[in-house]
């Protein structure tokens, strides 16, 4: 007769997967044997996809246990290949919760490898609405994102960085739990996101970690209290796997800089890289540098690492060590000088055959710009994809000649949009109704994008 003890394996040394959903089900809590069973059962695919999608469910309804939730991003992390490095190195990372426009993994990397650290960064592509940081690079001819481990360390031991793409050795349970996620509605279960993120910068045997958890319209998280809540949990459970972190909640209403789209955003972290660039960028770069920096004793302060982020910045340094890391991943070196010289040199990116002005029909000053309506527009356009596996227009996207807090008058050009295909009428329609303008007023201060830190 079966074992329908869930708290005890069967005769063969295993439970059994329905007991353990059942458990969960009743809000029931799993041991550090259990979870670690279950996401073995996940790898092996000993769990078949009914029961994967009953167990992210039953997650997503009846939460985790902080120890629940410890033990689940920890064997994620052990359920595949879990890199290493020379002893004597300081490597970090950083991650992003996902926004419009959200161009700052490009510049950070190479600028904090330029000050010492190692950054083998594993990067994403773009989920619904939200850009990815591989279909940015993969606009630049020959870049690849896939390298081997064996790659990554002469990379990281000659450039200090690389943003490759993730490989079915590294966390093979995420890899299924994150499709699954998507078509089971559990795309926003704590335990879920956590496991997710931490497990994959675990694999990769950092240091340190910072992230930037996003809230808004054009983020997933739409108050800055489940950000909050996010950010308190990722550097929670970090900590617990002996990684130094620090969490940064930003706010995502407006797109960030000016531009939205992928090479668009490659030509625009260049220019952060020349110390040019927007802003609200370069505060992002800066100051999540600045927290590695000061979390690893690179500098004795957060202002300290954020005044050194500005120096690479600004000299030089940080565009020459992106350079390198082109190169190491496959592009060639008269196209990554070009793109990386002196001058702005842009002719190797792809360019839309077809730029379109959008014209304001009344004056007065920015006040809002709708990231989540704006980054639908270049959904529109072809800078991302409905399905996976869609082809992507790595020309198109969106350029901001005004943002929050400039004027405009009326008939003057507010944006561009960048295309290859002919515009729909509705595509005009929906940019405009992304920006709202204040005809009373004539100074309008845009605020921070960092609204909290979570140590």
């Amino acid at each position: 007769m079966a074992n329908t003890d869930s708290s005890t394996p069967s005769e063969e040394g295993q439970w059994r997967i329905p007991d353990l959903l059942a458990l969960k089900k009743a809000g029931g809590q799993f041991t550090d044997d259990q979870v670690s069973f279950l996401v073995r059962a996940i790898s092996d695919r000993t769990m078949d996809d009914y029961q994967l999608g009953a167990f992210l469910m039953c997650t997503t309804l009846q939460g985790m246990t902080d120890e629940e939730i410890v033990a689940l991003t920890r064997y994620t992390r052990d359920s595949g290949c879990v890199l290493s490095w020379p002893a004597d190195w300081v490597v970090v990372d950083k991650h992003s919760t996902g926004g419009v426009g959200d161009k700052v993994s490009l510049a950070l990397a190479p600028a904090l490898a330029t000050l010492g650290l190692k950054v083998p960064m594993i990067s994403g592509r773009g989920l619904a609405h939200t850009g990815g940081t591989l279909d940015k690079l993969e606009s630049i001819p020959g870049f690849r994102v896939s390298l081997s481990e064996k790659e990554m360390l002469e990379a990281l031991t000659e450039a200090g960085c690389c943003i490759v793409g993730q490989t079915v050795d590294i966390v093979p349970a995420d890899c299924r739990m994150y499709a699954a996620r998507d078509v089971t509605s559990t795309v926003l279960s704590t335990p879920l996101i956590v496991a997710s993120i931490v497990g994959k910068k675990a694999a990769e045997s950092i240091n340190a970690l910072v992230m930037d958890v996003k809230y808004g319209r054009g983020a997933f998280m739409k108050t800055m209290e489940e950000a909050k809540q996010l950010g308190e949990n990722l550097v929670k459970v970090a900590k617990c796997l002996g990684i130094k972190s620090t969490a940064l909640i930003t706010a995502m209403d407006v797109p960030v800089g000016n531009t939205i789209g992928n090479a668009l955003e490659v030509r625009e972290a260049i220019d952060c890289m020349r110390g040019q660039g927007p802003p609200d960028l370069h505060q992002l770069v800066t100051h999540l540098g600045g927290e590695l920096l000061a979390m690893c004793g690179i500098s004795s302060s957060e202002e300290e690492g954020r005044g050194a982020m500005t120096r690479v910045l600004s000299d030089g340094s940080a565009r020459a060590t992106f350079c390198s890391m082109l190169q190491k991943q496959g592009v060639s070196p008269e196209v990554a000088r070009s793109l990386c010289g002196d001058q702005a040199d842009y002719h190797h990116l792809p360019r839309a055959s077809h730029i379109t002005p959008v014209k304001a029909s009344a004056s007065g000053v920015v006040v809002d710009l709708d990231a989540l309506a704006l980054a639908r527009v270049s959904m529109q356009l072809g800078t991302g994809r409905n399905r996976v596996g869609d082809p992507i227009n790595y020309a198109s996207g969106i350029v901001l000649l005004k943002v929050v807090g400039e004027s405009v008058v009326e008939g003057e050009a507010w944006a561009e949009l960048h295309h290859d295909s002919p515009l729909p009428t509705s595509v005009l329609a929906n940019t405009q109704a992304a920006l709202t303008l204040d005809p009373s007023i004539k100074v309008f201060t845009r605020s921070s994008r960092i609204t909290a830190r979570i140590t």
